[in-house]
This record gives C-alpha cells, structure tokens and sequence, in this order.
C-alpha cells in the first residue's frame, strides 16, 4: 500500500532529524521524505500534524507467553499490547515461550507474528536447557540468525562454565545477554535489603548479590573478549563498575527497565506487591545514579521488561506473590515522563527506544531513512491521559502505574508499512 504521513514532526535521532516533514511509504519501505516520488499515488493518508513521528520502537526485554502455561495469556495478546504502545520490535529471553537452546523452537529467528502485529528477535540459550551445565550450540544459533545467547534469569554458578560459554561466543562473534543475580545472595529474598525491609520484616535481597556476580562476569569478559550487554541493572554501583568497564575498552552494553527509573524501595508502602520485581526496585540514591547513568549514555536502550501474570499471581502475602510487571503498554509513556521531568531530551529518550537497542542487537533498525522498512511510531505528545488496567491489551494487568496520568499516547504504529494500530478517536 502507498501511504502518506503528513505534517508531523519527524523525531529520527540516528540521522539526527528533528523537524517537520512528510513520509512517503510504498512497499513496506519508506521511498521518500518530504517530496513524492514521480508517479507516486496515495492509497491512505495519515494526518501526524501537531503529533511525533519516530521509528518504530524496539524492546530489549518481554516475556510473552511461558510455554505450557496458555492461562498467561497467548502471543496474541501481547503483541496487540506492543502494537498499542508503538513497538514493532521485541526480544524475548530463550524461556519466554521455549528454551531456544537448538532451531527446534516455538519461535524463530526475525519471525514476524501472526497477522503481521510485531517482529520477535528470540535470544538463544547460553547453556543447555538454561541448567548452567553444559553450553548450548552457540554455532548452530548464529547460523539459524539468533541476534544473541542468555541464560535468561537463571544465574551460571559455576565461573567455569561461565568462562567457556564466553570464549565460545567470542569465537562467534555472538552477543552474551547477562542478568547479574548471585544465586545465594538474597536466595529467599523479595525486596531490596535497607530500611523498607526491616520495617516491612521482609527478607532483602542486598546490592551485592548484582554487584558481585557483574564484577565476575566483567572479569570474564576482559579475558575473553567477548561482547557482552546486561540486563536491567539496578543498582547505582553496577552503573558505575559498568562505566569504569565501557571507559576500560570493554564490549559491553546495558539496559535499564523503565519501571526502574520511577519507582523505588518506598513505593512499596505497605506490601503492595504490583511492586514485586527482580532485580528489586532500590533507593532513592541508586535511582538517581540509574538517571545519572541515562544522561552519560552508560545505557544503551530502557525495556519494558514485559511479565504479564494472571490476577491471581499477585494475590497472597508480599514474598510468595510472583515478580514482575505488565510493561508494554507503559514504556513510552514512563520515557516521555523522564523528558517532562528534565532527565532526558526528547531526542534521548526515543534514541533510548529506537537505534540503540537496536545496535544491541547488531541490526539495521530503529530510524527512518529510504530504503528502510517503514516501521513508524506516531504519538500525540499532548494528549493527557490515566493508566486504567482494565482498559490494558495485555493478558496481564499487573501494573504498579495504575492511576498514574501520562501526557503522550501512541496513535498509530506502522510494522512494515501496514497499520497495525490506530488509536480510537474521542
């Protein structure tokens, strides 16, 4: 279909445009900015004025479904969800729907899902079966396209292990996705170990159970030489070990959660548990080094870390409640709050949501050029508007942001050329 997007303020940080401009979009691609292409005829057109226009967003981190467990919810949900909240792009850990530790998997490598809604980059298992004991076919994962291998959240005690996984990946040239847990510090623990813990008799889970399992992997990594991210850091000493590493030489990248950004040990009052996550929402003080860590460009991209869960995962004491949270739909509206609280500019924020992550996953996406695949988001930087988990796509209304207003909202997301979300209109 040829579409035209017209009178919108074009936001494409990677190509450093940030003015008012007219796309052009013909076959999936974008053919033109500003002037029609000879012969060009419009088959739909979409009115962007007084709204931004930016690529289409990547998520570095969302479970969608856990297989065997079709009462979370389906695939369809939540890439409904991501459509909704202007994501065209999502990487899943390998036990998000299977552990992708061979090509036999439920999902595959640049997969488009069904009914064209959103692209799914699957990271590979850095071990088999995720048990920490014997390395996966990193060589056969490469050659079927996965863009990276994690162990997903299951923690490698074994450095050994760790070591030879490491060097395989170098070999390869294939990114290792790391999510620093020490698998004894905090084992029974819920929240973060301070002053929230001990009034609240909850058990913690201290900042060294990340601190220390990074600096062994960091270690690890300027050994092998491998190219590493981590995932969802949360503490302000991993930011700062993760830059003295970046300014060091090393390969390696990080990603923050959104949620981290706002929320903290506080907001968990008295045991709300839409607060239950892992690694746990910090201090106020490792919050403000998480912002620190955004304005010097430490992180490389904000995920949602998407876990939707049923109604039911969420009730009974604080402790035994399952982590997690509902994120698809709150990302870019918890960005555009960090832009109206003077963290990050407007330009920042979307960089953090389009073509770095995208350099993460060492793929050619997340800005607007011609020739690229028209993958577009499209949001009225004004509308005002309250999270209400009932009105939520995702399966999972499990949100700590309930009643929360946001001025931003996503009005149309494009995968590819085709429409894949409109907002109604009042």
């Amino acid at each position: 279909m040829h579409i035209v997007i017209r009178g919108g303020h074009l936001i494409d940080p990677y190509n450093q445009v940030d003015a008012l401009h007219d796309l052009y979009l013909a076959n999936g691609r974008i053919v033109s900015i500003d002037k029609a292409p000879e012969g060009f005829l419009a088959e739909q057109e979409i009115n962007a004025q007084n709204q931004i226009i930016c690529p289409g967003l990547i998520d570095l981190r969302a479970r969608l479904q856990e297989s065997g467990r079709k009462w979370r919810g389906d695939i369809t949900t939540e890439i409904l969800a991501a459509a909704k909240g202007g994501i065209t792009t999502l990487c899943c850990p390998p036990d998000s729907i299977s552990v992708n530790s061979s090509v036999t998997t439920d999902l595959t490598p640049h997969q488009t899902t069904p009914r064209q809604r959103s692209k799914i980059l699957p990271l590979g298992a850095l071990t088999q079966d995720l048990k920490g004991l014997q390395l996966a076919e990193m060589a056969t994962l490469k050659k079927s396209g996965y863009v990276g291998v994690s162990n997903s959240s299951v923690p490698i005690a074994d450095s050994r292990v760790m070591r030879h996984a490491m060097e395989y990946a170098a070999t390869l040239g294939i990114t290792v996705f790391l999510h620093p847990r020490d698998p004894w510090l905090g084992i029974d623990g819920c929240c973060h170990e301070g002053v929230i813990s001990a009034r609240l008799g909850l058990a913690g889970i201290p900042e060294t159970a990340e601190t220390i399992p990074l600096a062994r992997d960091l270690l690890l990594i300027e050994q092998t030489g491998v190219r590493a991210h981590f995932c969802h850091l949360s503490s302000g000493r991993a930011v700062q070990m993760v830059k003295e590493a970046q300014a060091g030489g090393l390969l390696v990248t990080a990603d923050v959660t959104a949620y981290h950004l706002h929320l903290t040990e506080n907001d968990i009052g008295e045991f709300d548990s839409q607060c239950h996550v892992i690694p746990p929402l910090r201090s106020r003080q490792d919050r403000e080094a998480l912002h620190e860590g955004l304005r010097e460009g430490i992180f490389s991209a904000i995920c949602s870390d998407h876990q939707p869960h049923d109604i039911n995962a969420k009730l009974g004491p604080f402790a035994i409640t399952e982590p997690g949270i509902s994120g698809l739909e709150s990302l870019l509206p918890l960005c555009l709050r960090l832009v109206q609280d003077d963290i990050l500019t407007l330009t920042e924020a979307i960089a953090y949501l389009t073509y770095r992550p995208a350099q993460v996953l060492g793929i050619d996406s997340g800005h607007l050029a011609p020739g690229q695949p028209a993958d577009i988001c499209i949001f009225d930087p004004n509308c005002c508007w309250t999270l209400k988990p009932e009105e939520m796509i995702s399966y999972g209304k499990n949100t700590p942001f309930s009643g929360w207003e946001f001025q931003g909202r996503v009005t149309h997301t494009l995968l590819a050329g085709q429409v894949i979300f409109k907002a109604e209109t009042p």
